[in-house]
């Protein structure tokens, strides 16, 4: 134990990758940023800067890949950091933005994401090595956030003004917290390689995506963030479906096989 204890010590001493820790501390930055921006009833900007946190995020990781600096430290501080922009950033912003009306259920719904957030990324961090990486199992945290974040992003576009008391964003802020510790698969996007040869017409639609998304920002972010929060228990969906058929199909065939 002593030798273990010793072992883990001289490695810490040797320090830590900076690269990827700084786009890490960046996007802690974005998140407690965006609560004080919450709390000064700067709702849009708070949103905002949660939207900017989820590039961070998809950056440092992918930076820690490419250069071979991923680390167990670096893992645990990006869930930690992770739980603050995307579980309790939000929280904030739509207690402030819309919930505050509704007394206790409305922080009882803010809280009931911060934990849903923390519960999912927990069970992230123990099934990483043994689930599928091409899926996630929930729900992932930035993908809720960013549901929550382009959702008062698009608010404002719309012509919205000051707060929004709502019901529908209590019952929206519960359904995304839910399915974040749902069994339901979403697709990770971790199978795609940007640097290998792709079809012509593969880059052709990625440039027109990214014109609309630039012409359009707040709708096209909200649209991309909402249907992917659906596209895990729609794909469910189907897939029981299917199931159900096929088992209804080969349970008739059977009865054709053998009548009474």
């Amino acid at each position: 134990m002593r030798n273990s204890s010793s072992f883990r010590r001289d490695r810490m001493k040797k320090g830590i990758y900076v690269l990827p820790n700084l786009f890490t501390t960046a996007n802690l930055f974005c998140g407690f940023y965006s609560a004080i921006a919450s709390m000064k009833g700067m709702y849009e900007i708070a949103a905002i800067t949660i939207l900017i946190a989820v590039v961070l995020d998809s950056l440092d990781g992918r930076i820690a890949r490419i250069t071979h600096t991923t680390s167990k430290f670096g893992g645990e501080y990006d869930s930690l950091c992770d739980l603050v922009t995307f579980g309790v950033a939000p929280a904030i912003l739509v207690y402030n933005w819309s919930l505050l009306s509704y007394g206790k259920w409305g922080w009882l719904a803010a809280f009931l994401f911060v934990v849903c957030g923390a519960l999912r990324l927990a069970r992230f961090n123990v099934q990483v090595s043994v689930i599928d990486s091409s899926v996630f199992n929930g729900l992932p945290i930035p993908g809720g956030a960013s549901v929550v974040a382009t959702g008062v992003w698009l608010f404002y576009y719309l012509g919205g003004d000051g707060r929004f008391p709502h019901l529908v964003v209590m019952f929206g802020m519960t359904a995304v917290a839910l399915f974040m510790v749902s069994s339901i698969k979403y697709y990770s996007f971790k199978d795609l390689n940007f640097f290998l040869r792709k079809p012509f017409m593969s880059f052709v639609v990625i440039v027109v995506i990214l014109v609309v998304i630039v012409a359009e920002p707040q709708i096209m972010l909200f649209t991309f963030a909402f249907g992917y929060s659906l596209s895990g228990p729609v794909w469910a969906l189907f897939k029981l479906q299917r199931r159900l058929l096929t088992e209804y199909r080969a349970k008739k065939t059977q009865y054709q096989d053998h009548p009474l």
